[in-house]
């Protein structure tokens, strides 16, 4: 993990200057605000959208947290600002969070409001009910169909509860794929945009050479219902090193699955990297993993950053065969797909592309011509702009 850089306070301390300047000078640009509960800078699709967004015109202000090793925010072409809390998850998190970011969009000047995802909706409604501004709701995922909420009695209840009443209020917004589209419209009566999860364009890397050690790359959160129970035990039958990419609430859980299945040397737990980097690691790595446990809507119907990134990288994955996934492999076959995520099948799926080249050299083909079509500036970047335009 990166540690603090001395030249961190002054950044940040430089973006509030800035913020505070722009509340009382007059303005020709809309200011859009939006709200995460995670650090901006492992953030993705909130990069990709202000910066798009900053570079046409519109000003832009991404609010979100600022964790005890946060690293230094990168400079970019829109405001950033991170709010620091004492507790770090859990319910209390979410109470001190919520509080602090009212107080702190009290203070920011804008003309619409955006909340992503449900955690930070309420003080995003409450302010701009107070404020008398446009809102709008960017729903990454399912928010209340995550295993780690249906599983859990009395937090599903919350945060449908919290569902149930905001998102009416939200007429505005866009989501992720056509299925959660559809179930917003008829569980809530809104009819939302699909803006998807696509990279960016980026040059494809030169042929790398066959004497590169190979290794295969899980990228992402390591949270609950990504098949890391099976993921780990896979690799015993597997002669490939797995690197792991990434932070999340099944972190520790992750750790204990590899000591006791004596993987220490064979699955690496390398951190979260910022995605400028992982876009450096990704091409170099021999295929990628896209899988989710069939449990909850939300896994079932999710349509991921990294089956994207896997693809603009120009590497095969192995992917489960669930709906949005399966629908784009049927126009592109980019991916082995497969029907469960038990360790036997993983493993069989990983030697399949280990080991038969002529399956591996068609999807890694494939990839690279479908990176020309499934990329942010082909059509999304478009609809994300006139989005905005139109409010």
């Amino acid at each position: 993990m990166g540690k603090i850089n001395p030249n961190l306070q002054i950044y940040e301390a430089f973006q509030l200057k800035v913020i505070f300047a722009t509340m009382f000078s007059p303005h020709l640009q809309t200011r859009i605000c939006f709200t995460v509960t995670n650090d901006l800078n492992f953030d993705q699709r909130m990069q990709r959208i202000c910066r798009s967004l900053a570079k046409n015109e519109f000003q832009v202000i991404l609010t979100g947290r600022k964790r005890r090793h946060s690293i230094s925010l990168k400079n970019e072409n829109y405001l950033q600002k991170r709010i620091p809390c004492f507790f770090d998850k859990g319910k209390l998190f979410y109470i001190e969070y919520s509080f602090r970011l009212f107080f702190s969009l009290l203070f920011t000047e804008f003309d619409i409001i955006c909340a992503i995802d449900l955690d930070t909706i309420l003080p995003c409604y409450l302010i701009s009910v107070l404020k008398r501004k446009k809102r709008v709701y960017d729903a990454h995922e399912y928010f209340t169909e995550q295993k780690e909420i249906i599983s859990r009695k009395i937090i599903k209840q919350f945060w449908n509860g919290i569902a149930e009443f905001c998102i009416p209020r939200f007429i505005n917004g866009y989501t992720v794929n056509e299925f959660i589209r559809q179930e917003f419209n008829k569980k809530y009566a809104i009819d939302y945009k699909v803006i998807r999860n696509l990279p960016v364009m980026t040059a494809l890397l030169p042929v790398i050479p066959e004497a590169t050690k190979r290794f295969i790359i899980y990228q992402g959160s390591i949270n609950e219902g990504r098949s890391f129970e099976t993921i780990i035990p896979a690799m015993k039958d597997v002669n490939c090193q797995l690197l792991i990419f990434g932070e999340g609430n099944y972190f520790k859980q992750t750790q204990q699955l590899i000591l006791e299945n004596n993987l220490e040397n064979k699955v690496i737990l390398k951190g979260a990297l910022t995605p400028d980097l992982l876009k450096e690691i990704t091409p170099y790595a021999y295929f990628g993993l896209m899988l989710f446990e069939g449990k909850g809507l939300n896994q079932i119907h999710s349509l991921s950053n990294r089956f994207f990134d896997y693809i603009m990288a120009g590497i095969p994955q192995i992917c489960i065969r669930f709906p949005e996934y399966e629908k784009i492999n049927d126009n592109y076959k980019v991916a082995w797909m497969i029907n469960s995520t038990d360790s036997k099948t993983i493993s069989d799926a990983m030697n399949k592309l280990l080991n038969n080249d002529v399956i591996y050299q068609e999807l890694k083909k494939n990839a690279c011509i479908a990176r020309e079509h499934l990329n942010w500036e082909s059509a999304d970047e478009k609809k994300l702009i006139s989005f905005y335009q139109n409010l």
